[in-house]
């Protein structure tokens, strides 16, 4: 149920793969290019790895879109992918009648240093690198309700790389990581509590939040995707009444290029915040807590 593959070549070398590719969640051809980018480069960070090199993937309507809408895109990814450090080392594309680009990303991690989401351990603390509500914000952009602020705001945390916030939960040894994309904060947590062998429990008042989205939520800018999430999860997921301060629908929310989640033990948590947030990670918050197994894989208080 990890994030990414990992491949052993030797005793200290390991590679990490992924793939993910999406039809656009912004309007802008270069933003959506880096949101792409930053996504998909996301779950090697979340394994603890390194990204070396990436292969594009566009599926384009080059009948009915101008070929300059594809260039800023690339122009968008290639430059995210340079911020990384990523090399940019080939890709293919297909005609298709809906726009959709994404990449490939090959990394490299020492086997014996891998963040798996498998090893939460009860009396972890439990920190969450971004706030939530990217879907309803990006739904809310597609309806037309969204404010040019919030516009800037959800651009500017989707296209944010996860790379340092890898980094630093490595040097302070976490136990497990996940990424936040697009089975939510409540579908991603399951997946950890499930491999892990424990339950997750999160304090709804310390979950971050974007502006904006609790009153987008009663206005229905809920993509269809939370409905499928809370669906799904609703026997292993328990949202206790004194949790009124989250909707579930915020909780099961799709995000692109979400947080990092991370456990890690309680002693070295203040220290793993106070590095995160000196390093600009202004959002990062402790959320919860890792505890033994129970008869809900995730619970929310």
């Amino acid at each position: 149920m990890d994030d990414a593959g990992v491949y052993k070549i030797g005793k200290d070398l390991a590679i990490v793969q992924t793939v993910d590719f999406f039809p656009p969640v912004v309007d802008d051809p270069y933003d959506f290019g880096m949101i792409a980018a930053a996504n998909a480069l996301s779950d090697v960070y979340a394994m603890g790895g390194t990204p070396l090199t990436a292969m594009s993937i566009v599926c384009f309507p080059s009948e009915r879109k101008n070929i300059g809408v594809l260039a800023r895109i690339l122009k968008g990814g290639t430059d995210k992918l340079r911020e990384a450090g990523t090399v940019l080392v080939g890709g293919h594309s297909v005609k298709d009648n809906e726009l959709k680009f994404g990449f490939s990303v090959t990394g490299t991690v020492n086997p014996r240093k891998i963040v798996s989401n498998a090893g939460a351990k009860p009396g972890d603390a439990l920190i969450l690198t971004k706030p939530l509500g990217t879907g309803v914000l990006t739904t809310a952009l597609k309806m037309g309700i969204l404010s040019e602020n919030g516009r800037r705001t959800v651009t500017r945390v989707m296209s944010s790389l996860n790379s340092t916030a890898s980094r630093l939960m490595c040097k302070f040894g976490a136990d497990s990581c996940t990424d936040i994309t697009g089975f939510g904060l409540g579908g991603h947590a399951w997946e950890m509590a499930r491999a892990s062998k424990v339950t997750l429990r999160f304090y709804s008042a310390k979950i971050p939040v974007l502006p904006g989205v609790r009153e987008l939520v009663e206005k229905k800018s809920v993509p269809g995707g939370t409905i499928s999430n809370k669906e799904f999860l609703k026997r292993d997921v328990l949202i206790h009444s004194s949790a009124a301060g989250l909707s579930p629908l915020i909780f099961f929310d799709p995000q692109t290029s979400g947080g990092l989640l991370i456990s890690i033990s309680q002693k070295r948590t203040e220290a793993l915040l106070k590095e995160l947030r000196k390093s600009g990670i202004r959002d990062a918050a402790l959320v919860g807590e890792v505890v033994r197994r129970k008869k809900a894989l995730v619970e929310v208080f």
